[in-house]
């Protein structure tokens, strides 16, 4: 004996799953419109109210059953809009057919043969069918708009997904393009001292070292990093160059601990101090001083800046990709209200910028 296979997923609900979709503002509408074709053809029929409105009430709980049926009985080659307006025409009369077969106690020929129920008949009917199709049209109208509305808020979703999923693909490309341009730059910085044979060599790259150790496995957490985060590389960077030219590089990082918990793309403020040493202080004969601070704007937005005494932007090289990328991360973590101002830094020297806006503010760690 051949077994039967398990109902799927995808199989038409039964009875009871049919019946719970009948909502007690359904059930009243129907009694609503019975009680008002029974009023409206009570002058017309001989049989007293209550029996007329008990047969409209009849005809109308019939009618809903069955649209509420079609509408639940799908299948691949029977459209759902055809089931319910064909399931509106066919209940009409045979819910009406069936209620003066009780009344003649079944009697079919009684009902032909009577002038006035032939006539209350097409009457009940009649009206019937007419008010099924006008309130199944408007439902179903309702529900493909319901249907469309629900449609396009998926395709909006799944959009702004894409887009999430696009940004944080940029951001992790710009991330681990700004990777090697750090490490690259400080390696080449100790390989100059190692090839001039400076006795400060090996203590640079025990704390190059040190700092890598500490700073490679932020890169990859999961979500922004803080800005304590941040500035604890950034200290650990100045110190490490602070090391290779004792002389000629004295820093300050001072930032309101209100601030630290910010969420800040991790290695964008480092950017900043790198191309202070590399582009200002480093090419000057009298070195300089490298300033790292931060504020809060009383609108709730905040700002970070990193001024160096250096050589200024006049003898500065053009930007390269340390400075783009930031640019490009910024804008994607904290949209086009957060920019990079690069200005003059009196009276020689070059004064970067951060400005983020309070609408672009992720939340706090």
């Amino acid at each position: 004996m051949a077994s039967i296979p398990p109902s799927s997923s995808t199989a038409p609900p039964g009875w009871s799953a049919s019946l719970r979709t009948l909502s007690a503002t359904k059930v009243a509408w129907a009694l609503g419109f019975a009680v008002t074709v029974a009023a409206l053809l009570n002058p017309i029929f001989a049989p007293p109210f209550p029996v007329l409105l008990g047969r409209t009430i009849f005809v109308a709980l019939v009618l809903l059953l069955a649209f509420t049926l079609a509408g639940n009985w799908q299948r691949r080659w029977l459209p759902r809009w055809f089931a319910q307006t064909l399931a509106v025409v066919l209940a009409a009369p045979l819910a009406t057919l069936g209620v003066y077969l009780v009344s003649t106690g079944g009697d079919f020929a009684a009902i032909l043969s009577h002038p006035g129920r032939v006539a209350g008949f097409l009457w009940i009917a009649g009206c019937a069918l007419f008010i099924g199709l006008v309130l199944a049209t408007g439902a179903m109208v309702r529900e493909r708009e319901a249907q469309s509305h629900s449609l396009q808020l998926k395709f909006e979703l799944e959009r702004a997904q894409l887009e999430k999923q696009a940004l944080d693909a940029r951001l992790a490309l710009l991330t681990a393009q700004i990777e090697p341009h750090f490490l690259f730059n400080t390696l080449a910085n100790v390989q100059a001292l190692v090839e001039t044979g400076s006795p400060r060599a090996a203590e640079v790259l025990k704390s190059l070292i040190a700092y890598l150790r500490a700073a490679l496995p932020k890169l990859h957490e999961a979500g922004l990093p803080t800005l304590a985060n941040e500035l604890q590389l950034v200290r650990a960077y100045l110190e490490l160059m602070h090391l290779r030219m004792p002389d000629r590089l004295q820093f300050s990082v001072d930032v309101p601990a209100g601030l630290h918990a910010e969420r800040f793309p991790a290695m964008a403020l480092l950017t900043l101090v790198e191309n202070a040493v590399r582009h200002g202080v480093d090419p000057s004969e009298e070195g300089g001083r490298i300033d790292v601070g931060g504020a809060r704007a009383a609108d709730g937005g905040w700002r970070l800046w990193v001024a160096d005494s250096g050589v200024g932007l006049t003898e500065n090289a053009a930007p390269g990709t340390g400075l783009a990328n930031l640019r490009a991360r910024l804008q994607g973590v904290f949209g086009a209200g957060a920019v990079l101002e690069l200005s003059e830094q009196p009276p020689h020297g070059v004064r970067a910028e951060i400005v983020i806006p309070p609408a672009a503010v992720p939340p706090k760690a």
